[in-house]
């Protein structure tokens, strides 16, 4: 019997049929370890995204029509801020080079008036001014020594960057009372809350100086909460376990 085995493993399709095990093997665990990176992704990246803070509010703007005391094209804002903290487990040192958002996709009933902002530059006293220069379709954030949201930069050790997707001119309103809250501009033209429901869909991108690239598709639903009655409403996200960042650049 033993005889018999060694001469079956000096045939040549005994050595074929090894070969091919092992190359099945081989498939076989590259295959597992694609399918866990595909659910998992990066799971020790030198920065991660660890909030997302979300302020939506109403604001109306005026449409310089004098009939009426108040005339104002009213707009429906939400301001998203992201929050880039560096990772204390990963124990090299990395140097962010530019945080940038971009692929950006918009699910809503009317998008034809939805627009995406930049922080105004000019402006000190706001973040956000409704500038047609303003209005971007992607943006990035360039690493700094520090963060800076005017001016597009992220300190390279971490920090926050924001952009403002809005709706604008879902109603106008017209008045003639002594004085106007805009809190309640949606609720007095009558506008619905589940009207202003959108999804927005973007990717978000980390590249550090060593030429690594990190990118995530980030998912989320605007406004929060009930804006038409509540007049500005906020949230914080910081359950990211549907967000998975994969390396796209070594």
């Amino acid at each position: 019997m033993i005889d018999k085995l060694k001469d079956l493993t000096k045939t040549k399709s005994f050595h074929i049929c090894m070969i091919v095990v092992i190359i099945v093997v081989i498939l076989f665990v590259v295959g597992l370890l694609v399918l866990r990176y595909n659910v998992e992704g990066e799971i020790n990246m030198p920065f991660e995204l660890t909030k997302i803070a979300i302020i939506s509010s109403q604001e109306g703007i005026s449409d310089g029509q004098t009939d009426t005391k108040w005339s104002y094209d009213v707009h429906q804002a939400n301001d998203i801020y992201l929050y880039i903290d560096k990772n204390d487990n990963y124990h090299k040192t990395e140097i962010i080079k530019s945080v940038s958002i971009d692929n950006i996709q918009i699910e809503a009933n009317n998008t034809d008036n939805i627009k995406i902002y930049k922080p105004d530059a000019q402006e000190e006293k706001v973040i956000f001014k409704y500038k047609d220069e303003n209005i971007v379709e992607n943006l990035e954030y360039f690493g700094d020594v520090k963060s800076d949201l005017k001016n597009l930069k992220i300190s390279n050790q971490g920090g926050i960057i924001a952009f403002r997707c809005s709706n604008n001119y879902v109603t106008k309103y017209k008045s003639n009372d002594e004085e106007i809250n805009h809190n309640e501009l949606l609720k007095k033209a009558n506008i619905t809350n589940e009207s202003l429901q959108m999804k927005v869909n973007f990717s978000l991108t980390i590249k550090l100086e060593d030429g690594k690239e990190y990118q995530a598709q980030i998912k989320v639903d605007l406004p929060t909460g009930n804006v038409v009655q509540d007049g500005n409403t906020s949230t914080e996200i910081t359950n990211f376990e549907d967000v998975i960042f994969k390396r796209i650049s070594n």
